[in-house]
């Protein structure tokens, strides 16, 4: 087991917090002048239809009706429509419309001026200019309005980690520590929980190395739900890492985020029962991780970063492999043992070595 201490161009980015979306708004607005029934009776039979085609068509007459019941109340001077607008063109993935729409109102909408600033990041509808895209998150990230509250955090955890990326702006680690605290706000629930992981993260770092405030995060990014963290957080446990070893919380930690889909988490808590000598459910856990092959599908699924998940499949293939190749808990072959002692490799050629130097000393 291991704490990942490389994290550039591992993490990833924030994006703008869940709004109401188009359709509801405007059902809403309907709804106020008496003449909701015909889009709202719509809207519900989109979830009884099984027929893919029918159910297109129908999808596709009710994005029709939204679209111009946003367009007349733009051409009415509506900016909170013209937000609308953008915003359900972004998430039909009509980038350039959207981007349109976002530049209307971007000198007083800061919701547009956060997806202005993702947009331009990542050449969305336009061609990618990182300089730009950063000048606009940072205005949101300094603008401290009471209506600007739900954007704050996140923008800032934005703009720490194109300071660590040296994305649209000068390189700093100090910089980018400087935002991400600020962006966690003190572990705070309704601040940036990636900001909480992305410096629990950090502070595993050989460069930036402090266990006890890589602990501390990691047990508040988890506290609040992150998925990542609380993977993290059962190694921390397991080897003592800013803490002291506790093999009942790590054994709890690594057992729910696995349960809740860590891959790296499953890996780990295959290395538990194995070093518990539970041959059986060892090899079950790692049979399970080994099937696992589609590493961006399981990211988009779990929202955790790819370069762990690969870890994990690397690390759950190798467990299955010495399993395999000893008979431990499963019936022993050693053909297809090789068979996942090559695809540890292929998917993570440092982890198996390391792995296959702890097979060296007898720890494995």
């Amino acid at each position: 087991m291991e704490i990942e201490h490389r994290l550039r161009d591992s993490i990833s980015a924030e994006p703008l917090p869940p709004t109401e979306s188009a359709e509801i708004l405007i059902l809403r607005a309907r709804s106020e002048n008496g003449s909701i029934d015909s889009l709202a009776s719509d809207q519900r039979s989109l979830h009884i239809i099984d027929d893919f085609p029918e159910k297109k068509r129908a999808e596709d007459e009710l994005n029709e009706q939204v679209e111009s019941l946003l367009l007349d109340k733009v051409d009415n001077g509506d900016k909170l429509a013209t937000f609308q607008l953008a915003q359900f063109y972004f998430e039909q993935d009509d980038y350039k419309r959207s981007l349109i729409y976002y530049e209307k109102i971007k000198d007083t909408d800061p919701q547009a001026q956060f997806q202005l600033g993702v947009m331009y990041h990542d050449g969305l509808g336009t061609t990618a200019d990182h300089e730009k895209g950063h000048e606009y998150m940072l205005k949101v990230a300094n603008n401290l309005h009471s209506s600007n509250q739900h954007l704050i955090h996140v923008a800032q955890y934005n703009v720490g980690r194109s300071h660590f990326e040296g994305c649209g702006v000068k390189q700093s680690d100090t910089e980018a520590e400087r935002w991400w605290l600020l962006a966690a706000n003190d572990g705070h629930p309704k601040a940036s929980i990636k900001a909480q992981t992305a410096l629990g993260m950090y502070y595993c770092r050989e460069e930036s190395l402090d266990y006890k405030k890589a602990f501390f995060w990691h047990s508040e990014a988890t506290g609040n739900g992150s998925l990542e963290s609380q993977g993290a957080l059962g190694v921390m446990y397991e080897l003592g890492l800013g803490c002291h070893k506790n093999h009942d919380s790590a054994f709890e930690c690594l057992k729910e985020a696995s349960e809740r889909g860590n891959v790296y988490a499953m890996a780990n808590l295959t290395a538990h029962y194995y070093a518990k000598k539970l041959y059986t459910k060892a090899a079950e856990t790692a049979a399970r991780v080994a099937q696992l092959k589609d590493i961006e599908d399981i990211s988009r699924e779990t929202d955790c970063l790819p370069v762990f998940i690969g870890k994990g499949i690397a690390m759950g293939s190798f467990y299955y492999a010495r399993c395999l190749h000893l008979g431990h808990g499963v019936q022993k072959d050693k053909d297809l043992a090789q068979t996942y002692y090559s695809q540890a490799f292929k998917f993570d050629g440092n982890t198996t070595q390391m792995l296959q130097n702890m097979v060296t000393h007898g720890k494995i």
